[in-house]
């Protein structure tokens, strides 16, 4: 497979690079001697490689990204929280509008990047129930399936502009240092964890050490551009992931998390969310060559915890 191979002289943008996905991106390109300067909202005294953005009031100075061989662009508003009227145009405003500006930016370079990845979700396919989906199916009809489809739409200025651009739909990361597994660990390692509702809702699981391998993949793949499902090829459902996650703890995993208590917590992100479900596959990162590390949920969940 074709690769791209960068320049000494210049460097990676990364947004979201305080978060889970992005804090492990940007230490892995360092410790591969990559320059890496993350986007960020304010400047900090000792990190000179910052760069200063602000999506909402969509500045952001072409010249600061001038030499930029690739974008990672991961940022945005948190989905895991009750959603009021203003949540819902927060999780929608921070990943279109941002978005939409840096495109541009890029767009207006002289000299491009190669690429743009831009950060997307599986929530693009909606609730599917037990139906099998992949990049070229339609997307869902739901708030967070409308939110990631106009959050793809909005790469088209650095597609248009002869940039390659790969859409990350992005699964359940496991790792114990954020996202659902780290919500998921002081349950179970009590012996009180067990399936979320009826169980039967699918779960598009990665191992953080994969997406971060398949992000890299991504970057160097010339054939690579569009939609990618950055998910494991072995989806579960909740009960078997609750049933694998207790044997590797070591803990029983056999108390139901009733439905009702989850909606009235969180409402509609409950419905749309923890128990809704994709039964996603990774069709265009596997015809691009990509191979997973950890491709079964018990293989990955050890490695991810030590055990």
């Amino acid at each position: 497979m074709p690769t791209e191979t960068p320049s000494t002289t210049s460097f990676i943008a990364i947004t979201g690079a305080s978060g889970l996905i992005g804090r492990a991106l940007l230490a892995r390109l360092r410790l591969k001697g990559k320059r890496v300067r993350p986007l960020v909202r304010s400047p900090r005294p000792d990190s000179p490689d910052d760069i200063v953005w602000d999506p909402m009031a969509e500045k952001l100075a072409p010249r600061d990204l001038e030499g930029v061989e690739a974008v990672v662009h991961l940022a945005g508003e948190p989905i895991a929280q009750r959603w009021t009227g203003s949540r819902r145009e927060a999780i929608r405003e921070s990943r279109v509008r941002g978005t939409k500006l840096l495109a541009r930016t890029i767009a207006a370079l002289d000299q491009k990047p190669r690429v743009l990845l831009s950060g997307s979700a599986v929530g693009y396919y909606g609730d599917r129930g037990d139906e099998a989906v992949d990049e070229t199916s339609a997307p869902g009809t739901d708030f967070l399936a409308g939110v990631a489809h106009e959050w793809e739409m909005a790469t088209a200025a650095a597609s248009d502009a002869g940039v390659r651009v790969v859409l990350l739909r992005t699964g359940i990361v496991l790792s114990p240092h954020g996202g659902a597994l780290e919500r998921l660990l002081p349950p179970f390692r009590l012996g009180v964890g067990g399936p979320i509702g009826t169980g039967r809702q699918w779960m598009s699981w990665i191992a953080l050490e994969d997406h971060l391998r398949a992000m890299e993949h991504a970057l160097a793949t010339t054939g690579l551009h569009g939609p990618a499902n950055l998910v494991a090829p072995n989806p579960v459902t909740n009960a078997e992931f609750a049933a694998t996650l207790g044997r590797v703890l070591g803990r029983p995993a056999i108390v139901t998390v009733p439905s009702f208590a989850l909606e009235l917590l969180y409402g509609e992100m409950a419905r749309a969310t923890i128990l809704a479900g994709q039964r996603v596959m990774p069709k265009a990162l596997l015809r691009s060559g990509f191979h997973f590390a950890h491709p079964t949920l018990e293989e990955a969940l050890r490695v991810e915890l030590a055990r």
